[in-house]
C-alpha cells in the first residue's frame, strides 16, 4: 500500500506540472501564487515523504526485533526446561549411585548437575532481561501515540495538499474563462470565491506541513535513539550471559578432567615400603593394643571412603573394596590405620582411603552407625552427624 501511495503521489505531481505547462502556454496560469508546486512547497512535501518512509521503516524494524526476541524467549524457555530436567537426572544419579570400582562418575554427574543448573539459571535471567529491556520498550513505541499521531498529521497534510492542487486547477480554469472575454457576473464572483478558498488551503497546507514534519522528525529521532539503546542492551545481556556460562564450563571441565585422571591413574598406591601393621589383640573387639614401631595417633573417629581395593595378608588386616566406607578409629605413624568395615575390625593402609564429612545412610551397611556408637566416646557419638538422610 505504501508503494502504491508513493507512486500515486508522484503521478499527481507529474499531472499537476503538465497542467501548469498547458495553462501557461495559453496564458491562463500566469499567477505564480496559484501554483501549488513551487520550490518551497515541493521541498516541504519531499521532506515529509522521506520522514514518513523513514519512520515507517524504523517501525517495521522495531516490530521485527520484538518478534525475533519473543521467539527466542519461547525457544529459550523450552531449552531451560529441558536443561533443568537433565540437571535433576544427573543430580539423582550422582547422589544415589556409586560404582563398585569407584565414585568418579557419581562425582562427575553431581558436578555436571550443579553446573547445568547454574547455566539454566543464567539463561533464565537472560530471557527475563530480553523481555523487560528489549521487547517491552520497543513494543510500547511501535504501538505508542507519538508515532501514530505524527503519521496521522502527515496523512492529513497529504489529503489537504491534494485538495489544494485540485482547487488551484479550478482557479486556473475560471481565470481562463474570464480572460476569454465572458463578462458574466457569476464568473467573477465564483473566481473570487475559488481564489479565497485556495488561499486558505495553501495557508493550512503550509501550517500542517510544518507540524507534521516536526512531529515526524521528533519520532524519527526517538526511534533511532531507542532502537540503538535496546540493541546495545541486548548485546550486553547476551555477552554477560556467555561470560558467566564460560566460567561455569571452565570450572566444570577442570572438575571432570580431575575425575577422569583418577580413573586413568594407577589402580592402587605402592605399599611395599610400609612395615607390617601393628599387632591387634582382638580384631573384632572394641580396643586395640598397638605395640610395633611406636604408637598410634588418635585423630578422633571419622569416616573414610575406600579409593583403592586391598587384599588382606593376615587375619588382623581388612579387605577393602572401592566405594566401601570405614569407621576409622586410629591412625598409626607407620602408614597403617585401624577401623571397622562391614562389621569387621582390622588394620589397612591409610593411603587407600580418603576422609569424608558426609555419607548417605543408603551407602552403608546395616549397623554402620552403631560401630561408632558402641564405643561410648564423644568422638564416636559425634560421628553420627555425618550421615545424610
Amino acid at each position: 500500500m505504501e508503494a502504491i501511495r508513493k507512486q500515486a503521489s508522484r503521478l499527481r505531481e507529474q499531472v499537476a506540472r503538465q497542467q501548469q505547462a498547458v495553462l501557461r502556454q495559453f496564458g491562463a496560469y500566469g499567477d505564480t501564487d496559484i501554483n501549488m508546486n513551487n520550490d518551497a512547497e515541493l521541498r516541504q512535501h519531499q521532506k515529509l515523504e522521506k520522514l514518513y518512509i523513514s519512520t515507517r521503516a524504523a517501525k517495521h524494524f522495531q516490530r521485527d526485533i520484538v518478534r525475533g526476541v519473543e521467539g527466542y524467549i519461547v525457544v529459550g524457555s523450552k531449552q531451560v526446561e529441558i536443561g533443568t530436567k537433565m540437571s535433576e537426572d544427573s543430580r539423582k544419579y550422582g547422589v544415589q549411585n556409586t560404582c563398585t570400582s569407584g565414585n568418579a562418575l557419581s562425582k562427575a554427574a553431581s558436578n555436571f548437575a550443579r553446573a547445568r543448573a547454574q547455566m539454566e539459571k543464567e539463561c533464565g535471567n537472560l530471557l527475563k532481561a530480553l523481555g523487560t529491556q528489549v521487547t517491552e520498550p520497543l513494543r510500547a513505541m511501535v504501538m505508542g501515540a507519538p508515532l501514530e499521531d505524527a503519521r496521522h498529521l502527515a496523512q492529513r497534510y497529504d489529503r489537504m495538499r491534494q485538495d489544494a492542487e485540485a482547487q488551484a486547477f479550478e482557479v486556473a480554469r475560471r481565470q481562463a474563462k474570464v480572460r476569454e472575454g465572458n463578462d458574466h457576473p457569476d464568473l467573477a464572483f465564483k473566481l473570487e470565491a475559488a481564489e479565497a478558498k485556495l488561499k486558505d488551503l495553501k495557508s493550512n497546507v503550509a501550517v500542517l506541513g510544518k507540524e507534521a514534519a516536526a512531529a515526524l522528525a521528533a519520532v524519527e529521532a526517538q526511534q533511532q535513539r531507542l532502537t540503538l539503546q535496546r540493541l546495545i542492551a541486548m548485546v550486553e545481556a547476551e555477552r554477560a550471559y556467555h561470560q558467566q556460562v564460560l566460567q561455569i564450563l571452565d570450572q566444570l571441565e577442570g572438575e571432570m578432567n580431575f575425575e577422569r585422571q583418577r580413573i586413568e591413574a594407577a589402580p592402587s598406591p605402592r605399599v611395599e615400603n610400609i612395615s607390617a601393621p601393628p599387632s591387634y589383640g582382638d580384631v573384632n573387639g572394641a580396643s586395640t593394643s598397638p605395640v610395633q614401631n611406636g604408637s598410634t595417633d588418635s585423630m578422633g573417629y571419622f569416616l573414610g571412603e575406600v579409593m583403592y581395593s586391598y587384599q588382606a595378608e593376615s587375619d588382623v588386616e581388612l579387605n577393602l573394596s572401592i566405594g566401601d566406607y570405614i569407621v576409622v578409629r586410629k591412625v598409626s605413624n607407620n602408614g597403617w590405620a585401624e577401623g571397622e568395615c562391614k562389621g569387621k575390625a582390622g588394620w589397612f593402609p591409610f593411603g587407600y582411603i580418603e576422609r569424608r564429612e558426609r555419607v548417605l545412610a543408603s551407602k552403608t551397611y546395616p549397623g554402620f552407625a552403631s560401630a561408632a556408637r558402641k564405643e561410648h566416646s564423644p568422638a564416636a557419638f559425634h560421628l553420627q552427624s555425618v550421615f545424610a538422610d
